[in-house]
């Protein structure tokens, strides 16, 4: 069928000519979707806030050659609006729908989805520390790339824990045995909130001193840059400011 209806996730936009958009989206059925939205530039537009990044919606698109093309779009979550006035959530969510971009076809499942639009949406909502919302969201989407962090057993020979150097070329926690000379180690606290962020075991992330958390980010970070090959650039301006702030 040339027309086919859809629940996504928008990740990014740009322009295209004097009015139109090109909307990359994730979708729960479909995958990645890459579309032109008509006119939304325009004031006169129908859902042009619709398919804004952020936004989840119901889509209903035609089928083109290259690019298919909105037709009609209902807002399921408008998210956007409660992120974008606060620093923290809208460099978060950026990082989110960035990382999301990064994901191949065969990568993009409805559980893939699920996870962003539930991010976004504790997001909007101040559920918790945005930053902590990114990194939970972060290793559960390496997880269900099939990346999942060795955090209890090492990485590389399976020996069974605690351990305490974090190595994101290994694939996570590593023995003594398979550390490298000289490796950093990662202090007990660190290691317990990792696994509580990748089981969202959220009063045990509430409740994690300010040291831990940075150091679990930083973590999180490496981790998911190299495995998805190419560095989320929103990570790095993230990082950037926290040194700053530090200073």
């Amino acid at each position: 069928m040339p027309t086919y209806r859809d629940e996504i996730v928008v990740l990014r936009t740009h322009k295209l000519g004097e009015a139109d958009r090109i909307v990359t989206m994730l979708s729960k059925r479909n995958g990645k979707i890459r579309a032109v939205a008509k006119g939304v530039r325009r004031t006169s537009s129908r859902f042009g806030a619709r398919v804004e990044p952020f936004m989840v919606a119901d889509v209903q698109l035609y089928r083109g050659r290259s690019l298919d093309i909105i037709q009609q779009a209902e807002s399921l979550g408008s998210y956007g609006a409660e992120i974008v006035v606060h620093y923290d959530r809208y460099t978060s969510a950026h990082a989110m729908v960035e990382a999301a971009d990064r994901l191949n076809e065969a990568e993009a499942t409805p559980q893939q989805y699920l996870l962003l639009v539930g991010g976004l949406r504790a997001l909007a909502q101040g559920a918790h520390a945005p930053r902590s919302i990114l990194d939970s969201y972060l290793l559960r989407a390496m997880a269900l790339s099939g990346w999942a962090p060795g955090l209890t057993e090492c990485a590389r020979c399976g020996a069974p824990g605690p351990h305490d150097t974090f190595l994101a070329q290994s694939g996570g926690m590593v023995c003594d045995s398979c550390a490298p000379t000289g490796a950093a180690r990662v202090h007990p606290s660190t290691a317990t909130l990792l696994q509580a962020l990748m089981a969202g075991e959220w009063d045990q992330v509430d409740a994690a001193g300010a040291g831990a958390s940075a150091a679990a980010s930083g973590l999180i970070a490496a981790y998911a840059q190299w495995h998805l090959e190419r560095g989320i650039r929103s990570l790095s301006q993230m990082s950037s400011r926290r040194q700053e702030s530090i200073r």
